[in-house]
């Protein structure tokens, strides 16, 4: 399969502008606008219109490797940010998450929760207007419920204004629990108007797989979400029937693991549920070293993230190396030591023994790193540009320090597109654990478990524990917006790793942004904050 060099300009997103919390107003871009009278609200001029600017939205949401991205993979055991010299400091931003020693001024947090707010503020406008069709109200309330299920997950709390409310008034609160019933709510009463769209081009749209994978999502995390301690077996029978609702419309494990992540979707690509048509070029420019790239894309790296060394030891294989056939599971990736050594008819269509189009590795790229004729590559002094396993501090690193990650490639262009945001490994691995915490199935949460490693060349697990299950996850999902939701509900967040001492338990929650509380009384910072 050969890779083809895309150059993609990025579509003109719709702006917002937030003043307050109390001020969730869009400014009117791309000809969407409210029309009003003196009786209160009137509708949104152009349904379709605003359902695609909110879709556009979502996606500026969630591309940018800060916000979203930052707070559920940089907060975790899987990703961190090294400052090099003066690079990536940024006045400590990336520091204090990965200590977990951040507070209520921090922009990150500050920007996820005025982001999403705002998405379910024009997204309630638009299922209060009275001319949308049953389908558009139905996308729209999936849009809405996927915009809350992050405040849910990551604030705790979720303020709610009615469209007919000016800025005069404080928007009301819901508690956990009555966010969570009402984005429940949503997603119950869209499904049927949905469309059962499969595999393909249409996975960058609402669909009854993304409803039943949201749901599927609020089952299995429900008991964390409302407080009861244990997941109720009623509840994980849910997660199991919602992942075979999404089977039965088509989608399903698929091999050659980094091929999922190339731009071209059709429907052999059986794995993605949900995806952005833009965005994976902060997945991948963020990581590389700033002498990385590949024929006809230009060296280009932000030359900053990074795992840790015991999140890597996770996978099988040596330790110590990933160059091709050093015993690693496919999911680990490689690191050519000459091109990729890939085999004519393979990933070569011409033969001459390399990957078309890339000298670069796939998944976790570790020690020396090499240019596409074999010769070693070198940092910006001239040093071997050899990634180490080991980290001095989260301060005095140099360009070389750090395990990188690599799902997007840039051999498909600087501006990729198809970044997942939700794909079936995930809904498999829900539905393993969902049995393994007392769902009834006829399947087994090894068997399942098994399936998927045996796909991915990783030997087969005699028996599993909670332990195994959350390794197996992170395997699997590794920046994929999943690391620290997964980590709390296994009881690990709170725990300690590399650079990491705090086991403060409110961590779990971020703060409700100063601003924010100041806006809008109606709102209580979380606890320990």
């Amino acid at each position: 399969m050969k890779r083809s060099i895309l150059k993609i300009t990025l579509a003109t997103l719709g702006v917002l502008s937030i003043a307050s919390c109390t001020d969730l107003e869009l400014e009117d871009t791309d000809s969407v606008t409210r029309e009003s009278t003196d009786g209160g609200f009137d509708g949104v001029s152009n349904v379709e219109g605003s359902i695609n600017n909110a879709y556009n939205t979502i996606q500026g949401h969630l591309q940018t490797q800060e916000n979203l991205y930052a707070l559920q993979e940089a907060t975790s055991d899987e990703l961190l940010i090294p400052t090099r010299g003066t690079d990536w400091g940024d006045n400590g931003v990336w520091r204090t998450l990965h200590q977990h020693n951040w507070d209520a001024t921090h922009p990150f947090i500050l920007n996820t929760w005025n982001n999403f707010n705002s998405s379910v503020f024009s997204l309630t406008e638009i299922i209060e207007t009275s001319d949308a069709s049953a389908a558009q109200v139905a996308e729209a309330k999936v849009l809405r419920a996927f915009s809350m299920y992050w405040i849910i997950d990551l604030f705790g709390q979720v303020p709610f204004r009615g469209v007919n409310e000016g800025p005069d008034v404080n928007p009301m609160v819901m508690s956990r629990s009555e966010a969570f019933n009402f984005a429940m709510k949503d997603l119950q009463e869209a499904l049927p108007e949905l469309p059962s769209n499969g595999p393909g081009a249409n996975t960058n749209r609402a669909s009854k797989a993304l409803a039943n994978f949201l749901l599927a999502k609020m089952y299995l995390n429900k008991h964390i979400y409302l407080g009861t301690g244990s997941p109720a077996t009623e509840d994980m029978n849910q997660v199991i029937d919602h992942v075979d609702a999404i089977s039965a419309d088509g989608f399903a494990l698929q091999s050659g693991f980094f091929q999922i992540f190339e731009p071209d979707v059709d429907v052999s690509d059986t794995e993605i549920i949900f995806r952005t048509n833009y965005g994976a070029d902060a997945r991948m420019w963020s990581t590389l070293h700033y002498n990385q790239g590949t024929p006809g894309q230009p060296p280009g790296g932000w030359n900053g993230f990074t795992t840790l060394a015991e999140f890597y030891d996770l996978f099988e294989g040596d330790p110590q190396v990933n160059v091709p056939d050093s015993g690693q599971e496919e999911r680990r990736g490689f690191v050519p030591t000459s091109g990729n050594n890939a085999q004519a008819g393979d990933l070569d269509e011409d033969g001459d023994g390399f990957e078309d189009g890339s000298y670069i590795g796939y998944g976790f790229l570790i020690n020396q790193q090499y240019d596409l004729d074999g010769s070693e590559l070198t940092d910006r002094t001239g040093n071997p540009l050899a990634f180490t396993k080991e980290l001095p501090a989260l301060v005095g690193n140099n360009e070389r320090t750090g395990i990188r990650l690599l799902k997007y490639h840039p051999s498909d262009g600087a501006y990729p597109g198809n970044l997942i945001v939700f794909r079936y490994a995930d809904a498999h691995l829900m539905k393993a654990e969902a049995i393994h915490r007392g769902g009834t199935s006829g399947e087994s949460a090894i068997g399942l478990i098994n399936e998927l490693r045996e796909l991915r060349e990783a030997t087969p697990l005699a028996s599993i524990t909670d332990q195994d299950i959350l390794d197996e996850r992170g395997r699997e999902l590794y920046m994929e917006f999943t690391r620290r939701q997964d980590q709390i509900r296994f009881g690990t967040y709170t725990s300690t790793w590399s650079f990491k001492d705090n086991t403060e338990a409110f961590r779990v929650l971020f703060p409700i942004p100063s601003t924010a509380l100041t806006s809008n009384p109606n709102l209580v910072q979380n606890e320990g904050y």
